[in-house]
């Protein structure tokens, strides 16, 4: 082995990073009530009440909450549909 890398080194390597999910993280305000987070959380994404009561408090506790993952355009879509429900939101690509 050389060391040096090949084209189809690069190209995996280049594929692995562009697979790599992204998210909708959720921040903390001070405007939303938590009984209105875990409506929205309910009502857009579907979940079962404990679960948007357990994300509503992550957000509440440690200032965001990571609320969906998959390919960059579904999130930014998440993204602007909290912003419609007046919530603060971001996309990131998720962490290696």
């Amino acid at each position: 082995m050389t060391g040096t890398l090949t084209e189809e080194d690069l190209r995996r390597d280049t594929a692995a990073v562009a697979d790599r999910p992204w998210q909708t993280v959720v921040w903390n305000d001070p405007v939303n009530l938590m009984s209105y987070v875990v409506h929205v959380f309910r009502t857009y994404f579907g979940y079962r009440p404990a679960e948007a009561t357990r994300l509503m408090l992550a957000v509440h506790h440690d200032g965001h909450a990571i609320v969906a993952e998959g390919p960059r355009e579904q999130m930014e879509l998440h993204t602007a549909a909290m912003h419609d429900y007046g919530l603060w939101a971001t996309v990131r690509k998720a962490p290696e």
